[in-house]
C-alpha cells in the first residue's frame, strides 16, 4: 500500500491524452452507420432495463419465494420426524405416510438400517438446492442428502434417523418457484416483439435519410436525382430534403442564368471577331497581315478557353460513354506528332458521364502533356470504385511547391512547362473544375517516365 500511494500521479496532460487515446479507441470500435448506432440507442437501455428486472426479480423476488416453500417444507418434514419419534404406536408408520400424503403432498418412506448414500457434487447456480440444504441444517440438524436434479418433478430428500433413513419425495413445485421460467419468457418474448416493431418504424425513419444522401450524392457528380425522391420521413429529415432542393433550384438557376448571360457575350465577342477576319481577308497578303490573323485566331481560341472555363459544361447531359472511345478519340485529335500510348487494363469501360465535357478534361491533360515531352503514356482503370486515368510524360515536369497553384485560372511559372505563348492557363483549370463536376478531381505526382504524372480520379 505504502508503494502504492507513494506512486506518483500522472500530469494533467498525460491523463488526457490518454482518455483521448481511449475514447478513440473505444470509437473506432463503434459501428459508423445511423441505421446501426440508432439500434444501439434503442437496444442498449432495453437490455439494461431487462437485466436490472431480471436480476431483482431473480435476487429478491424468487429467492424470497423460494426460500419460504423450502421453509415450509423443511418445517413439514420436521413435524413428520417429530412424530415418528414420539408416537412409536404407527410401528410400520403406515397412518403417518398416509397423512403426508394426503395433507401434505409428501411421499415419505422409512427404511430401518440403511445409511445415506455418498454425497453429489451440487449445482453451482442451483437456488434450490442452497437453500433446501440451509433450512435442512437449520431446522433439523441431522445428517441429510438431497438431489434437485435426478428426478425432472421431484426432489429426493434423505434424512438419517437413529435407526435408519427417512425417504422423502416432494415436488418441485412445493419447494421453489418453479413459474419463473414464464417470466423470463414473456419478458424475452416481449423484448423481441417491441424490437421487431423499433427496427421497422426505424429502418422506416433511415431511409429518407439515405434517399437524401443519394439525391446529395448525385447532385455532386452532375447526375439528375432519383426520379422518386421526395421529401420523407419525420420533421427534421422533411426540413433537410426541402433545404436540399431549394437549395439546387438555386444552384441550377444560377448556372443557368450564368451561361446564358456568357452566351450573349460570346456571341457578341465572336460578331466582331468575324468582322476583323474579314476586314482582314480583304488585304493583299503581307508578313504583317499573317500576324494580325495569327493575333486572331489566337484570340478566337482565347475566347473559346474563357467560355468553356467559366461556362463548365454544366448544361450538358449525362450519358454512358465508352472510356476507351474517347481516349482514343482524344489520341487521334492531339496536337503534334508526339508518341502516345494508351493503356486500358480492362475492356471494356462505360461509365455514366458528361461525354464531351469529360473528353475536353482528358484532352486538356493529353495535349498539356503532348505540348512538352516526347512520350505520353494513358492509363485507365477501376480502383477502389472509382475510375482512374492516369497521363504521364516525360518532359520537365512541374516543381511540388507548384503543382497544386497551376490549377488556378491565368497561372503561369516561371519554368520552361508554362512559356508556351498558346497556352491561356486554363488548361488544367478547366480539366480540374470538370472532374470536379463528376464529383472527382485532379491530383499531380512524379510519373515514372521522369516528367509529370496527371491522376484524374471520378467516382461511379
Amino acid at each position: 500500500m505504502d508503494a502504492l500511494s507513494a506512486a506518483p500521479a500522472l500530469p494533467t496532460h498525460e491523463r488526457r491524452s490518454l482518455y483521448r487515446r481511449v475514447t478513440s479507441a473505444i470509437g473506432d470500435q463503434m459501428p459508423k452507420g445511423l441505421y446501426a448506432r440508432a439500434l444501439i440507442i434503442i437496444i442498449a437501455p432495453m437490455v439494461l432495463l431487462q437485466s436490472v428486472l431480471t436480476f431483482v426479480f431473480l435476487e429478491r423476488h424468487w429467492q424470497t419465494v423460494t426460500r419460504r416453500l423450502s421453509t415450509v417444507t423443511v418445517q413439514n418434514i420436521a413435524m413428520l420426524i417429530d412424530i415418528y419419534r414420539n408416537f412409536p404406536q404407527d410401528a410400520n408408520a403406515e397412518i403417518l405416510t398416509r397423512l403426508a400424503e394426503l395433507d401434505l403432498g409428501l411421499r415419505v418412506r422409512f427404511v430401518p438400517g440403511e445409511d445415506l448414500p455418498t454425497a453429489n457434487s451440487k449445482p453451482f447456480f442451483d437456488l434450490l438446492d442452497t437453500t433446501l440444504s440451509d433450512e435442512l441444517k437449520r431446522q433439523i440438524g441431522r445428517p441429510f442428502w438431497i438431489d434437485t436434479v435426478g428426478r425432472s418433478n421431484f426432489v429426493d430428500i434423505r434424512i438419517k434417523l437413529d435407526d435408519g433413513v427417512m425417504h422423502v419425495l416432494a415436488r418441485r413445485s412445493q419447494t421453489y418457484a418453479s413459474n419463473s421460467q414464464i417470466f423470463l419468457l414473456w419478458m424475452v418474448g416481449t423484448s423481441l416483439v417491441l424490437l421487431t416493431v423499433a427496427i421497422l418504424f426505424l429502418r422506416n425513419q433511415i431511409k429518407p435519410i439515405l434517399r437524401l444522401s443519394e439525391a446529395a450524392d448525385s447532385f455532386g457528380k452532375g447526375r439528375p436525382p432519383p426520379n422518386d425522391f421526395r421529401p420523407r420521413g419525420a420533421r427534421e429529415v422533411r426540413q433537410a430534403a426541402n433545404a436540399f432542393i431549394e437549395m439546387r433550384d438555386r444552384i441550377e438557376r444560377h448556372v443557368e442564368q450564368r451561361t446564358i448571360m456568357l452566351a450573349g457575350v460570346s456571341h457578341d465577342l465572336r460578331t466582331v471577331l468575324t468582322r476583323f477576319k474579314l476586314q482582314l481577308a480583304m488585304f493583299e497578303d503581307s508578313p504583317e497581315l499573317e500576324a494580325m490573323r495569327a493575333d486572331v485566331d489566337e484570340m478566337q481560341a482565347m475566347l473559346e478557353d474563357y467560355m468553356a472555363f467559366a461556362k463548365g459544361d454544366a448544361g450538358e447531359e449525362i450519358v454512358r460513354a465508352d472510356v476507351g472511345e474517347i481516349l482514343n478519340e482524344v489520341k487521334s485529335q492531339a496536337h503534334g506528332t508526339k508518341d502516345i500510348v494508351i493503356d486500358l487494363n480492362e475492356a471494356p469501360l462505360v461509365v455514366p458521364i458528361k461525354r464531351h465535357a469529360f473528353k475536353r478534361a482528358i484532352a486538356n491533360l493529353v495535349n498539356n502533356a503532348a505540348r512538352f515531352a516526347e512520350h505520353v503514356k494513358v492509363s485507365a482503370a477501376w480502383q477502389n470504385g472509382a475510375l482512374t486515368i492516369e497521363v504521364e510524360d516525360d518532359g520537365p515536369g512541374i516543381p511540388e511547391n507548384e503543382r497544386e497553384q497551376v490549377f488556378r485560372p491565368f497561372y503561369r511559372i516561371d519554368h520552361a512547362r508554362n512559356q508556351d505563348s498558346g497556352s491561356t492557363g486554363l488548361g488544367l483549370a478547366i480539366a480540374r473544375d470538370i472532374a470536379r463536376i463528376h464529383g472527382g478531381d485532379i491530383a499531380l505526382g512524379q510519373s515514372h517516365l521522369g516528367g509529370l504524372k496527371a491522376v484524374l480520379r471520378v467516382p461511379v
